[in-house]
């Protein structure tokens, strides 16, 4: 079974320089990892408070070891100290994936 791990965080928008740069070191480390199959955190474009995630796990193993990393550690402490307003992530099951059309 595929979990994917989508959503979206708001901070204040005068940190938003320094969330990309946390989470372009977090991106790079994850996606090192055993089991992660895409990592994404992107600044949304219109919205400069924005980002969005969209994650893919090989197994739930996989994406609990994910939270016990250092990056992970790292980034959660760095997110602290930027103004997050709002953070909505949920988990989902994915029992087949496959094109959108066809």
């Amino acid at each position: 079974m595929l979990l994917v791990v989508a959503g979206d965080v708001e901070i204040d928008p005068a940190n938003r320089d320094a969330a990309t740069l946390a989470a372009r070191k977090l991106m790079a480390a994850t996606r090192e990892e055993p089991g992660c199959l895409e990592y994404t955190i992107a600044a949304d474009v219109d919205d400069p408070a924005r980002f969005v995630i969209v994650e893919k796990w090989a197994s739930a193993e996989a994406l609990e070891s994910h939270f016990a990393t250092p990056h992970m550690a790292e980034f959660q402490a760095a997110m602290a100290g930027l103004g997050v307003r709002r953070l909505d992530v949920k988990r989902y099951e994915v029992a087949r994936e496959g094109p959108v059309r066809g």
